[in-house]
């Protein structure tokens, strides 16, 4: 009799489909991302041609300079950008989560707008806008490459971290704050001491997937980069017309690797700032 009560109801022939579908639609979308670190591997002349196993992709981050500085652009630039979002989106952020009011539904919608609207749209912005400034009002700041790609790669990135600081902050209880203003600390003491330390999981968040998110920023980095300071995304699609080599599958494969140990460092602060799985999703979704 116990055994029978112990024993595992039988699943039914629709839980198994569903279940062998999901693994056969997972395996479908994540078998591009297992193709391009196989072909990392590939010593040949192109991507598509297998011809032996060997690390002399990798080694061509190394050695050939265009690439290099390609990959040194992308870096820079979106380290850079990260911390301009970084910043930005940390001060509105606070501001939306301890100033509420009506105008934090109209700012909201401004930074939806930000996060939905094409990067398309965005990049053929940019560039007239770009060239009115450096050109025809003399500015010659943005006429440089590193500049307009911060601040295109900045856009996306600033509503990312603003979304992620006022759900850290719209969880957290104004009460330290208030203790500290009552014992007669200034306002930047108080933002220094209390407010930023409380958002600071989500700030570090937010300046990771900045960083993440500028690295892969194509489209806008097409459109706003000038000769000399070319991304790595922009040397890639130049590079479709002569054919893809390994080493731009080796060079992406290290990119999906820092990926990963960037969303993986945001959940490790996250979780050490006393999240739950569900409190890092809802973070991590600006919810």
């Amino acid at each position: 009799m116990s055994d029978r009560l112990t024993r595992r109801p039988r699943r039914s022939w629709s839980d198994v489909a569903f279940n062998v579908w999901g693994v056969l639609v997972m395996l479908f979308l994540f078998a591009p991302i297992l193709v391009i670190i196989v072909s990392s591997f590939n010593v040949g002349r192109l991507l598509v041609s297998w011809d032996h196993f060997g690390f002399d992709s990798f080694l061509a981050l190394l050695a050939k300079p265009a690439i290099r500085d390609a990959v040194w652009i992308s870096v820079q630039t979106g380290f850079i950008a990260a911390l301009v979002a970084t910043v930005l989106g940390t001060l509105a952020g606070i501001a939306m989560a301890r100033n509420p009011g009506k105008w934090v539904w109209w700012f909201l919608g401004l930074l939806l707008l930000v996060s939905v609207t094409p990067e398309i749209v965005d990049a053929v912005a940019l560039l007239p806008w770009m060239v009115f400034l450096g050109q025809d009002l003399g500015m010659s700041l943005f006429n440089d490459g590193i500049v307009r790609l911060v601040i295109g790669h900045s856009l996306f990135s600033v509503a990312v971290v603003s979304y992620l600081v006022r759900a850290r902050l719209v969880g957290q209880e104004a009460n330290l704050e208030e203790a500290s203003a009552d014992l007669y600390a200034t306002p930047v003491r108080t933002f220094r001491k209390v407010t930023l330390p409380l958002a600071m999981p989500a700030v570090l968040a937010g300046f990771l997937l900045s960083f993440t998110l500028s690295l892969d920023n194509t489209v806008i980095a097409a459109f706003v980069s000038v000769s000399g300071s070319t991304p790595w995304p922009v040397y890639v699609l130049s590079a479709l017309r002569s054919g893809l080599r390994p080493e731009i599958a080796a060079v992406s494969t290290i990119m999906l690797v820092l990926t990963l140990i960037a969303l993986g460092l945001v959940a490790y602060v996250l979780r050490r700032a006393g999240d739950s799985a569900a409190d890092i999703a809802r973070t991590m979704g600006g919810g």
